[in-house]
C-alpha cells in the first residue's frame, strides 16, 4: 500500500488533511523520479534510453536487420563484408571499405518509386540552390562550429606547391614516349570520357549512373549527399586533361553540392569519397571553394567520435543532431576495423588546412587504443566495441572489413615524410603477423592471403584483398634492409595470384572472391562470389608494381583488363558490372560505380603514363585513389621550397 490508515482519518484519499496530502504527493513524485532515473542505468542497446537523451548525444544503437544493411553496404553475398563503397548488382548501395557488404528487404529506391513514378523524390526535382546561397550557408556552418577553436585557415597554397619535389602533373602530363603505351593511355582517357558523358546525360547530380535503364541511382549510403560520381571524378578529369568536363564538375560542386543534408551516412564512405575527393581537388588546383566545402563536411563527421572510447561508430546523421550508431549487422554494436582505421590520411589534412588539431587528435586516439589492447597472435580482428574498447569477434581479413586499415598504416608513414614512426612500427608488426598466420601457398604454387576465424583458416581471398600487392611493394624500401627483396617477391607473388583469378575466368575479369580448397585454385566456387562490379584493386597493384619495378608484364596485364572491360562491361550508355565472370554470355548489373571513375580508370591511366605524373615521392593515394600530398612540415613552416621553381606547374 502507498500509505497506511491513520487514526481519526478516513480511508478515502479525499479525507486526508492538507499536510498529509503534501507528504503523499512528495513521496509519489520521488518514486516517479526514481523509476525514470533507473532507465539511464539500462544497457546502451535498450531503445527506451534514446527517448530521454539529447539528440546530439551519440548512441550505440544498431539499425536494421542484417539483410537491410547488406544491401546498404556493398555486396550481395552472405557474409557482411566490407566491400569497398559499392552499389550492389540490384542497384542497392552497400558500403565500401576498401570494403563493406550489401541485399535489402525494402531499398531506398523502392521507397523512392512509391514517392514519384518518375523515379525521383521531391528533393531530386527541386532546383539547385544558387551559388550565393550555397556559399553563405557553408560559411555560416563553418563560422558557428569553429567558434573558440584555433581555426586560422590561412593555409599557404603557394608555399605548399614549393614544398613538392616535382610538378604534380609532370613535365608533359606524364606523356609516355612509347607510341603503343601512349595509344593505350589515350584509350583509357576515351573510356573515362565515355563513362562521364553518359553519367552527365542520364544521371547528372545523382550518385551513380544506371547505364542499362539510362537513369540515376541515389542509394542510402551518403546520408542525403548527392553527386558521388562528380566528386569522385574531379581529380581523374583534371589529371587526364579533360578540362571541359572538369569545369562542369567544379561548377556543380560549387552551386549544387548541398552539405546541409539531414540523412544517415556511412562515415567511411563519406570520408573516402567526398572528403578525399574535395581534398585532392583542392591540392591539385588551389581552388578555395573545394577547401571551404571540405572543411564544412569534415566538421559534420566529428560527432561520430563521441563514444566512451573515442572509436567512431559507422553510421552518422549529417544533420544538426549528429547522432551516430553502429551497423545493424555488426556484432554487439561494434565498429569495423577498416572503417575507423581508414580516416587517418584525410583527417591529418583536415587539420593541416584548418590549423585545428582536433582531426588529428581524433585519429591518434584510435591509435592509442589499438596499441593498448591485446592483439591475438599480433593480428587485428575486424570488430571492436566502441563502448568497451574490446574485440568483439576474432575474425581477421586483409580483404573485406579489414583491408584499408593496413593500407593506411604504411601510407600514414609515407605521407608524414617518413616521420610517423608509430605508424611504421604498427605496419611492419602487422605485416609480420599476417605473414606468420595468413599468407599461404596453394598446391599449384600460388601465394594468397587466407582469412582467420578464431584460429581456423578459411582458404579464400577476396578481390578487395588484391590491393595488398601494391601495399606491400610501396613499403618494401622502408622495412628492414635484409627484407627488401622478400617484400618485393611477396608483392609480386600476390599480384600474380590476383592476375590468375582474372585469367582463369571466361571474361578475363576476376570474381568477388576466389578459393584455394577442394581442388580450387584462384577460382570462385560459389555462385554468390562470381560477380565483378568494376572493382579497381587488381589494377591498383599493377600500377604500383609497374612504378616500383618497371616490369613490362604489369602494363600487359593492365591492357588485358582494358580489353575485357571494353568487351564485357561497356554498354551503349556507360559501363556496367557483370553477374558472372565465368559465363560466356554476360548479364549486366546495371550499375556504373563511382569508384570506377575514381579508381579503376585512374589507375589504368597512371599505369600507361610516365612516373612523373603524380610522382610517389610527393603523393599518396587514399583508398578511393584520391591523391593527397606528403606533408613536409619543416618546409611548410620554413622558407623556400624543395624543387626548382621553373619546373613548377
Amino acid at each position: 500500500m502507498v500509505f497506511r490508515k491513520l487514526p481519526g482519518v478516513s480511508a478515502s484519499g479525499m479525507g486526508l488533511r492538507l499536510s498529509q496530502k503534501f507528504v503523499f504527493l512528495l513521496f509519489l513524485s520521488g518514486l516517479v523520479t526514481l523509476c525514470f532515473g533507473a532507465l539511464f542505468f539500462l544497457p546502451d542497446s535498450v531503445r527506451l534510453k534514446r527517448i530521454f537523451l539529447s539528440k546530439t548525444e551519440s548512441q550505440p544503437v544498431t539499425v536494421g536487420s542484417e539483410n537491410d544493411v547488406r544491401e546498404h553496404l556493398k555486396k550481395g553475398a552472405k557474409d557482411p563484408e566490407h566491400l569497398r563503397g559499392i552499389t550492389s548488382a540490384k542497384g542497392e548501395t552497400s558500403t565500401k571499405l576498401k570494403a563493406l557488404s550489401r541485399k535489402p528487404s525494402v531499398t531506398n529506391e523502392a521507397k523512392t518509386d512509391k514517392k514519384n513514378a518518375g523515379g525521383e523524390t521531391l528533393e531530386d526535382v527541386m532546383p539547385s540552390r544558387s551559388k550565393t546561397e550555397s556559399a553563405s550557408k557553408d560559411e555560416k556552418v563553418t563560422s558557428s562550429s569553429n567558434q573558440g577553436a584555433n581555426t586560422d585557415t590561412s593555409f599557404d597554397y603557394n608555399k605548399f606547391k614549393k614544398c613538392l619535389l616535382k610538378p604534380p602533373l609532370g613535365i608533359e602530363h606524364g606523356k609516355p614516349s612509347d607510341p603503343q603505351t601512349l595509344q593505350r593511355r589515350e584509350k583509357v582517357k576515351e573510356m573515362m570520357k565515355f563513362a562521364w558523358d553518359n553519367y552527365k546525360s542520364f544521371a547528372w547530380g545523382k550518385n551513380e549512373l544506371r547505364p542499362l535503364t539510362r537513369n540515376g541511382h541515389i542509394g542510402n549510403m551518403f546520408g542525403g549527399l548527392r553527386g558521388a560520381s562528380i566528386v569522385d571524378s574531379l581529380d581523374t578529369l583534371y589529371i587526364m586533361g579533360l578540362m571541359d568536363e572538369y569545369n562542369d564538375a567544379k561548377e556543380w560542386v560549387e552551386t549544387s553540392l548541398d552539405l546541409n543534408s539531414n540523412g544517415e551516412a556511412s562515415l567511411f564512405e563519406v570520408n573516402i569519397r567526398y572528403v578525399g575527393g574535395l581534398l585532392s581537388a583542392y591540392y591539385l588546383t588551389g581552388e578555395e571553394m573545394f577547401k571551404r566545402k571540405v572543411m564544412v563536411l569534415g566538421e559534420k563527421l566529428l560527432p561520430a567520435f563521441n563514444t566512451p572510447t573515442g572509436i567512431p561508430r559507422g553510421v552518422i546523421n549529417l544533420g544538426s543532431s549528429g547522432t551516430s550508431w553502429s551497423w545493424g549487422w555488426a556484432s554487439a554494436g561494434s565498429s569495423i576495423l577498416a572503417e575507423f582505421g581508414t580516416l587517418h590520411l584525410e583527417f591529418v589534412h583536415l587539420s593541416e588546412l584548418s590549423n585545428n588539431g582536433i582531426y588529428t587528435e581524433k585519429v591518434m586516439n584510435i591509435r592509442k587504443l589499438l596499441n593498448k589492447i591485446e592483439k591475438p597472435h599480433g593480428l587485428y580482428p575486424n570488430f571492436l566495441s566502441p563502448v568497451s574498447g574490446n574485440w568483439v569477434q576474432h575474425h581477421v581479413s586483409i580483404g573485406g572489413l579489414g583491408d584499408s586499415f593496413y593500407e593506411y598504416l604504411i601510407k600514414s608513414y609515407l605521407m608524414s615524410d617518413k616521420t610517423d614512426e608509430e605508424a611504421k612500427k604498427m605496419y611492419y608488426s602487422a605485416l609480420e603477423a599476417i605473414e606468420a598466420n595468413l599468407v599461404q601457398k596453394s598446391p599449384g604454387g600460388l601465394t594468397y592471403m587466407a582469412e582467420w576465424r578464431g584460429g581456423i583458416l578459411d582458404h579464400k581471398m577476396g578481390h578487395l584483398a588484391c590491393f595488398s600487392g601494391g601495399m606491400v611493394v610501396i613499403g618494401a624500401d622502408d622495412g628492414a634492409p635484409e627484407k627488401r627483396q622478400h617484400y618485393l617477391d611477396l608483392a609480386a607473388e600476390i599480384t600474380h595470384t590476383c592476375h590468375e583469378s582474372y585469367s582463369r575466368s571466361a571474361t578475363k575479369l576476376g570474381p568477388e572472391a576466389f578459393r584455394f580448397d577442394g581442388g580450387a585454385e584462384a577460382t570462385a566456387t560459389r555462385l554468390s562470389d562470381r560477380y565483378y562490379i568494376l572493382r579497381p584493386e587488381v589494377i591498383e597493384s599493377y600500377m604500383y608494381m609497374w612504378r616500383l619495378t618497371h616490369d613490362p608484364k604489369y602494363r600487359e596485364w593492365g591492357w588485358e583488363a582494358v580489353e575485357a572491360l571494353e568487351q564485357h562491361c561497356r554498354v551503349e550508355a556507360g559501363f556496367s558490372g557483370i553477374r558472372d565472370v565465368y559465363a560466356q554470355t554476360v548479364s549486366h548489373d546495371n550499375m556504373q560505380q563511382s569508384f570506377f571513375l575514381s579508381e579503376t580508370l585512374k589507375y589504368l591511366y597512371l599505369l600507361f603514363s610516365d612516373d612523373d605524373l603524380l610522382p610517389l615521392e610527393d603523393w599518396v593515394f587514399n583508398t578511393e585513389a584520391h591523391p593527397l600530398p606528403v606533408v613536409r612540415k619543416s618546409c611548410l613552416r620554413g622558407e623556400g621550397g624543395t624543387h626548382d621553381k621553373t619546373t613548377s606547374k
